[in-house]
Parts: C-alpha cells; structure tokens; sequence
C-alpha cells in the first residue's frame, strides 16, 4: 500500500495510513485487492480515520469483485467509479488474471500470423483477447484511494513520478504540475487507461486488413472461420466495454456538475469538466473505431461471398457453353446410332467426312452466335 500527500508544490509518502485529514493538500491511497482483501474491515476502519468517510458493504463488495462491470455511484460523503483498464496481455484469459510486471507494455493485439507445417500460406492470427481489470476509484474531499491489480503500468507509471519528486531536494517548481485535486488526479489516471485503448488502433487496423486479404485472396480458399468469429466477439466486447465506460464518465460529470464542496466554483471546476470531456472523447473514438472494424469484418465477408459467387457464376457459365456446344453433337450422334437397316450417307464412302464436318460448322456458328450475344465477354476480359 502507497500512501501519498500531495499539496501545491510538495509531495511526501508515507507507509501507514493517517489518523486525521490532512489539512492541506489531499491523500492519495493506493491499495491493491490482495491488500484490501486480506483484512476488508481493518482496510476500512483506517480509510475511516484517515479521511472521516466511512464506505458502505455494497460498495466494499465492488470493490472485491474482479469481474465488475464499469460504473459510477455516489453518496453524501464520496462517489465511487470502477473502469475496466486494459490489461495489454494476450495470454490473459479473464480480467481476475494477473501478469508479470511490465507485461502491460505489450500489444494485445499485435497482428501475428500463424503459419502452417510445411511452409504453407500464412493465416492471420485472430484477434488477442482483449483482457480486462476493474480499477476502483473513491472520491473524497480530500483522498483519493484506489484499488487494483497486483500489476498496473498506469498506477505504477504515476506513483513513479511521484516517488521521484519525492527524492527532489530543490525547491524549484517541478515540470510536472501536480494534481490540484483528487478528481484531478481521478482524470489524469482514467485518461491514461483510455490511452492504452486509442494505442490499440494501428494494431487492430492492420491485423484487420490481413483477414480481409486473406478473406479476398482468389487464390487459397479461406478455412479459419471460427478464427474470424472470435475476432468479431472481441471487437463487439470491446465495444461493448467502451459503452459502459463511457455512461460510467457522463455519470461522473454529472456528479462534478452538481457538487460544489472540495472544488474551487469557477476556473478548477471548468478544469476538470474540460478534462472529462477530452476522457469522454477519447474513449467515443475507441467505441467508433471497434464498431468501423466489425463493419470491416462484415463487409469482407459479405464480399468473400459474392466473390466466391461470381467465381461459381463463371464456372456454370463455362460448363453451360461446352452443354451447349455438345448438344447438337449428341444430336447428330444420336440420329447416326439409331438401328436402321437404310440410312443417309449410311454406307457413303464421305458420309464420315461430311458428318464431321457438319458438326465443326455447328460448333463454329454457336461460338460466333455467343459471341455477338456477348455470353462469353467476362471471360474475354479476364484474359486481357
């Protein structure tokens, strides 16, 4: 557990909790769910002394609970936000799974391809479950305490930073400006997570353009389908995910709209709406981005579709040309293998000469006749 003071120009940590409020600056407490989970009561007696708030049961249980969904709730004393943050680990199979330190720092979505023995064509990987961790924030007048992951490359890119202005001796003003509030610090850590989401887009597109060449490629039939399926699931989770977040934050704002103690009226509450606006625009860019690529999914297989289509067209074209240019032959062959004891050019030393002839002169006709009725011009213009 990490616990920061955080005021104008100074910041000091410290390994216990506080017993009063601070008087000036705010608290920032960080928690992880292994931490909170071990002792939930003693956690809470002592963000009670620390900060005069005391937090309910339901919201205690949210906080322990892995598979939470992003939302927003407050009372009097504090409001509370979950996100789901990314967890940049393809291996990961639900948002409870922890990784190694540092493995956030890896796409999810890294457009790999998988190849087959025998040095066979290359099939684009489907797309990396896109795992997920809630992140539990609690708004007070003066704390911010959040819980987590064991392992959280934005909470610990941020606590970092701090640490290091910590260690300064000068009293220079730092390059960073530090969070003038908890909600500051609240939006500062929630843009970074949607951060690592806009960081998904080129992957994604790229991985995306692989399926539909491979999706499109006359040459090799396409067999992954179920490969495709789960590319389209996890694009629609990913929308979905982005749904939630995004009425989890017009929530927020409405909660920043309406209370007025712990933020200055004028210029530090505008701040922080202009703040959750940029948050709110960044995660509706990610929310259109998965719904451009599930129509791109879409319209490639709707395309795979009508190509494999015309191709069966031009195959029954093919085979209805050779039907009828044999059905006259057959005609003729038929007549000539009739049982009749007198015939035509039966016994005519030239009749097979004739015969054959006769039926080169048909087969040339039908092609000039197809010709000028224009039923063989695709396949003219697939030879050019």
């Amino acid at each position: 557990m990490d616990i920061f003071l955080i005021s104008d120009n100074q910041v000091s940590q410290s390994q216990e909790i506080p017993d009063a409020v601070p008087l000036k600056g705010f608290l920032w407490i960080d928690a992880t769910h292994e931490e909170v989970a071990a002792d939930p009561e003693a956690w809470r007696g002592a963000i009670e002394r620390a900060t005069g708030v005391q937090i309910y049961d339901p919201h205690m249980t949210d906080t322990l609970n892995p598979n939470h969904p992003s939302y927003f709730d407050s009372t009097q004393d504090y409001g509370m936000v979950v996100f789901r943050k990314l967890m940049l680990n393809g291996a990961a199979g639900n948002g409870n799974s922890q990784a190694p330190a540092g493995s956030e720092d890896k796409s999810a979505a890294a457009p790999a391809a998988a190849a087959d023995e025998g040095g066979k064509r290359k099939i684009p990987a489907a797309l990396s479950k896109l795992a997920t961790q809630p992140v539990t924030f609690l708004i007070m007048d003066h704390a911010l305490v959040t819980v987590h992951e064991r392992y959280s490359r934005t909470i610990d890119a941020t606590r970092t930073r701090l640490l290091d202005l910590c260690n300064k001796t000068e009293k220079t003003p730092h390059a960073i400006r530090l969070p003038a509030s908890p909600e500051d610090l609240l939006l500062r850590l929630i843009n970074a997570m949607v951060d690592q989401y806009l960081d998904l887009r080129q992957p994604l597109t790229t991985q995306l353009d692989r399926w539909q060449r491979a999706l499109l490629d006359p040459r090799r039939p396409f067999k992954d389908w179920m490969a495709l399926l789960d590319a389209r699931i996890e694009l629609r989770k990913l929308e979905n995910l982005c749904e939630e977040q995004h009425d989890a934050m017009q929530e927020l704002r409405d909660y920043f709209v309406d209370i007025d103690d712990g933020i200055e009226i004028s210029r530090a509450k505008d701040l922080l709406l202009v703040r959750i606006n940029d948050v709110m625009e960044h995660i509706t860019r990610v929310l259109n981005h998965a719904r451009r690529l599930e129509s791109s999914i879409e319209s490639a297989v709707q395309i795979h579709f009508s190509a494999v289509a015309h191709r069966t067209n031009e195959i029954m074209r093919t085979l209805t040309v050779i039907t009828a240019l044999f059905m006259p032959l057959t005609l003729i062959t038929g007549i000539f293998g009739m049982n009749f004891e007198v015939m035509p050019l039966l016994k005519n030393a030239v009749g097979f000469w004739l015969t054959m002839g006769s039926m080169a002169l048909i087969v040339v006709a039908m092609l000039v006749f197809f010709q000028r009725r224009r039923y063989l011009e695709s396949q003219a213009l697939d030879r050019r």
